[in-house]
């Protein structure tokens, strides 16, 4: 099996993508963050004392998308033509749906780039309710869907 990410001593490299063709490419995660019915309450009333909380996710998400290449090392910088952030609340699970949408058009994708943004959305729910509850949980992590590159689509049954 030939490993792209590592150069012929074994050691970490990011990859080469100079040769590869510019095509239009596009990612969607979500995540999940479960809440209690209080704090579920004062997010929907937006009588949390930080602020509007789902504003504030949505903005988050989008600086997020921007900062992915800083935070995983081999993610390479790209050009984001667009990154769109839908947060809704779920009655029924108490809790806050968060789906970003990151479209750019380069020689890499931005899976990644959407995966960062859902996080930094969940993250900054947390962060903007800690002070009302501490055993909040974050999870379902996952790309929804893909667009562009030479391995294809993808798109998740849901």
């Amino acid at each position: 099996m030939d490993f792209t990410h590592f150069n012929e001593q074994g050691k970490a490299k990011m990859v080469n993508v100079g040769e590869k063709d510019c095509t239009k490419r596009t990612a969607c995660a979500g995540i999940s963050v479960l809440v209690n019915n209080e704090t579920f309450e004062l997010i929907k009333s937006g009588g949390v004392k930080k602020g509007d909380v789902l504003t504030v996710a949505q903005i988050a998400g989008v600086m997020g998308a921007k900062r992915t290449a800083d935070l995983i090392p081999m993610c390479h910088p790209i050009i984001i033509d667009g990154v769109d952030l839908v947060l809704d609340l779920d009655e029924n699970k108490k809790s806050v749906e968060i789906r970003a949408t990151v479209s750019c058009t380069g020689r890499t994708g931005v899976e990644m780039e959407a995966l960062t943004s859902a996080s930094i959305a969940a993250l900054t729910v947390y962060d903007m309710c800690k002070a009302m509850q501490k055993d909040m949980v974050i999870t379902n992590l996952r790309l929804i869907s893909k667009t562009g590159g030479v391995h294809g689509d993808f798109s998740r049954e849901e």
